[in-house]
């Protein structure tokens, strides 16, 4: 196995990277590869399209513009917020999809394509109490209800979604990578036949912390640096739902889970409940965790320990 195809393209305000080890051995493997390779890169415009705050025209977007009615949404949207609600029961609500508004006020509302404005142009008032408690699901009838003006941010789901559905996708290829930022996925062994090898970022410097070695598993690391507020000084993305602030205890944490959508959700969740409780928190879940403090202590549960 030493060829490796390897895809790139824009999307969710990042680079994503999807890579085959093999399968290139004649014209009609590598034209089925390519084919499968473009199916797997579609689904992220697709989940982008339906779980986007930032697009006017998702349908997010439009669910949130339904105050107090049940709309019944795809399946995708449905299982996107689903599984976000019951993060932010199992976080005790530190972590929370309703601190749209919230995000907007500390300047995170610009497209991510064009750069421009993306307010959610919502009711929803940034004083106004809301908590993932103010969302109302009907697993049978697959119906979303808003029961106050709020703004959903999935931003914490919707791209481990989507590398999961690409995962999905290249499955039958057994060895290959999917790379959206910091959200990954690693199947069977790499063009060496090895495990894949994954750098973890140091929160402080333009180098690595450490390196982990993984297969057939999601790795997705949240970090204070990712993304500064542009009005707020100190401020970052990575909030607190029940302060409404930056959470500020923890620089970067890494949660190695069985999909991306799982390990995403979970470090967000584990950075906004800072180290103690953080750990506590994967451990109930049952992922391996690696955490780092602002002053690089560090912290370790379940297979990285």
């Amino acid at each position: 196995m030493s060829d490796v195809f390897v895809h790139s393209f824009a999307t969710m305000g990042t680079v994503g990277t999807l890579q085959v080890v093999g399968h290139g051995a004649n014209e009609t493997l590598r034209t089925e590869r390519a084919a499968c390779v473009a199916r797997a890169a579609a689904w992220f415009q697709r989940i982008e399209n339906c779980c986007s705050r930032f697009d006017a025209g998702s349908e997010l977007r439009w669910l949130t513009s339904r105050v107090g009615t049940p709309v019944v949404v795809t399946p995708m949207l449905f299982e996107a917020i689903r599984f976000a609600l019951a993060v932010a029961e199992s976080s005790g609500g530190a972590f929370d999809p309703t601190v749209g508004r919230r995000m907007e006020t500390l300047g995170f509302d610009r497209n991510f394509r064009t750069g421009e404005v993306a307010s959610s142009g919502s009711a929803a008032d940034s004083s106004t109490v809301v908590s993932w408690r103010d969302v109302e699901l009907d697993t049978e009838k697959k119906t979303v209800t808003l029961l106050k003006p709020l703004v959903l941010d999935l931003g914490a789901v919707a791209k481990g979604l989507a590398v999961d559905v690409a995962a999905r996708e290249l499955a039958p290829f057994e060895n290959f990578a999917v790379d959206a930022g910091g959200d990954l996925y690693f199947g069977g062994h790499n063009a060496d036949d090895e495990a894949w090898s994954v750098g973890i970022r140091h929160p402080r410097e333009q180098s690595l912390i450490e390196t982990l070695h993984v297969s057939n598993s999601a790795v997705c690391t949240s970090g204070d640096y990712e993304r500064t507020s542009p009005t707020v000084k100190g401020a970052h993305h990575i909030m607190d739902a029940r302060t409404g602030q930056s959470a500020s205890a923890l620089a970067s944490v890494t949660v190695v889970a069985p999909t991306a959508m799982v390990a995403d959700a979970l470090a967000t969740a584990a950075f906004a409940l800072g180290p103690a409780d953080g750990l506590d928190f994967l451990a109930r879940q049952g992922v391996s965790g690696l955490l780092f403090t602002p002053s690089l202590q560090r912290f370790t549960t379940g297979n990285l320990q």
